[in-house]
């Protein structure tokens, strides 16, 4: 019996969006990323198809209590590049974690997705917070 793999179309898809909590207290970054990304991909659902926006929203709580292995908040930084000579900025991961530890969670999410059209509203239903409140988001149900 030979098995099909079935591609679901975007206009004809009605794509059902859920909503995943995550407190990333305490919790390695990288890993953090990697689900994630998956998440907010749609890589968890049986309708998966690359090309369709079938993923969820994603809401990360305490993103300034993450944690990092090895020597990574001594050696990791960041790198840009304005492009005119002598336009190179690099930023420790120490201090931006210091000034906005939301942008360090948010690049490590955004780099674990493929650079295409779709990651931009991908991106668009992460929310990230620094603390444990979350403003203007749905709360999830209490069990109970």
């Amino acid at each position: 019996m030979p098995q099909k793999t079935f591609l679901y179309n975007p206009k004809q898809n009605p794509v059902r969006r859920n909503w995943h909590y995550i407190d990333a207290k305490d919790q390695v970054l990288g890993r953090m990323a990697t689900r994630v990304a998956t998440l907010l991909r749609g890589k968890h659902k049986p309708s998966y198809t690359s090309f369709v926006d079938g993923g969820d929203f994603v809401v990360i709580t305490n993103a300034a209590r993450v944690r990092l292995t090895g020597h990574k908040m001594d050696q990791k930084f960041y790198f840009s590049h304005s492009g005119w000579a002598g336009g190179k900025k690099v930023t420790p991961i120490k201090r931006q974690m210091e000034r906005d530890p939301r942008k360090v969670v948010y690049l490590a999410v955004k780099r674990m997705i493929h650079g295409n059209r779709l990651r931009s509203r991908q991106l668009a239903r992460l929310k990230i917070f620094p603390g444990a409140e979350t403003p203007g988001v749905p709360r999830p149900a209490k069990a109970g």
